[in-house]
């Protein structure tokens, strides 16, 4: 099943609003508020470079976009809460994988590009998945259970030049495998660090999963972090679009994204509802 390839729609602009993300996650009497503004750069997607999940009416009266994202709202974003995380497994084979058919997420990304820190968001637990300051610590394929009912997947991190050669290409070989083989996965989550201008091994990834025709969802990281003008450096919606714009041709539609930050927990909510409604949709079919 492939979500990204989904038919284009007429080039136009749309009024759209901006959904918040605490009414639908939560019950009405909690606190929780989405954790950022609106962002501009939402508000101004043409239709052409939004992410119209599958069976999703698309009208100019009720088009709802989730924060910080490129993604329509569907009616499949139900159950989207963590209740639940435990760490079930490791494995270093595909086939050693968990094997009770449950639809998961895989996150990915270059070495120290936030991703521990990413689960650990999602999940509201600072210590799920371990951090440390050496990248290239995670080395197998670590599955964690969310409410019983879906998995949670930290992948190793690639790009780590310290790691030996031989060790890196172990992580490739059975990472790659796991991405063409693995029939429970809905989507990658590939993460790229939006604090700094593209990389090429992250362009090179995103490519090799857009011509396996592997669903993908961009996770831009570290949007809190704002490099000085003076010194050349970009807004992270800049790099956002810049990369983007650099992947453009090996799709044959517009990938969805999401902004996010660790420290001020952008996104989060955005990510679990977009995972929902994916989900819900993959296990009706």
């Amino acid at each position: 099943m492939v979500l990204l390839h989904l038919p284009r729609f007429p080039l136009h602009s749309l009024p759209l609003r901006l959904c918040s993300t605490s009414s639908l996650l939560h019950p009405p009497k909690s606190t929780l508020t989405t954790s950022q503004p609106e962002s501009p750069s939402s508000q101004q997607l043409s239709l052409e470079k939004l992410f119209v999940p599958p069976e999703t009416p698309v009208s100019l009266d009720t088009a709802r976009i989730l924060n910080g994202s490129n993604i329509l709202l569907s009616n499949y974003a139900n159950d989207a809460q963590v209740l639940q995380a435990d760490f079930v497994k490791s494995s270093v084979k595909t086939e050693d994988c968990p094997s009770d058919g449950l639809p998961e997420f895989a996150l990915v990304g270059r070495s120290n590009v936030g991703k521990s820190s990413l689960l650990n968001s999602l999940v509201r637990r600072k210590k799920l998945a371990l951090t440390s300051k050496k990248p290239g610590k995670t080395q197998c394929i670590n599955h964690f259970r969310i409410n019983n009912s879906w998995y949670l997947v930290d992948l190793p991190g690639y790009g780590y030049a310290s790691a030996p050669q031989e060790l890196r290409m172990d992580w490739e070989n059975f990472t790659k495998d796991y991405f063409l083989n693995r029939s429970t996965l809905v989507s990658v989550f590939l993460l790229i660090d939006a604090s700094i201008p593209a990389k090429k091994i992250d362009l090179e990834y995103a490519s090799w999963l857009g011509q396996n025709e592997i669903p993908m969802t961009l996770i831009f990281t570290k949007c809190d972090k704002r490099k000085k003008k003076k010194n050349g450096g970009k807004r992270p919606e800049e790099n956002v679009n810049d990369f983007q714009d650099l992947i453009r041709g090996f799709f044959q539609t517009v990938p969805p994204w999401v902004m996010t930050s660790s420290v001020t927990n952008q996104g989060r909510d955005e990510i679990l509802l977009h995972m929902a409604q994916l989900r819900n949709y993959w296990l009706k079919h």
